[in-house]
């Protein structure tokens, strides 16, 4: 199950989940549920995507 997790056949199910998660933010932001503020956002989307991943497995990157 590891190796399956650093394939390449799982960049597929990496894509499906930022963009679920980008058409559920942009579906908050539409019904005004959050505000549209592109740098709070982008910084939410982010952190969900990339920073919780780099902190957790403490790589060395940036």
């Amino acid at each position: 199950m590891l190796n399956y997790s650093r394939s390449v056949l799982s960049y597929t199910r990496h894509e499906y989940f930022r963009r679920i998660l980008c058409n559920l933010i942009g579906n908050w932001v539409e019904n005004g549920e959050y505000p549209c503020d592109w740098e709070m956002l982008e910084e939410i989307v982010r952190g969900i995507s990339y920073n919780n991943a780099k902190k957790y497995f403490k790589f060395p990157l940036d």
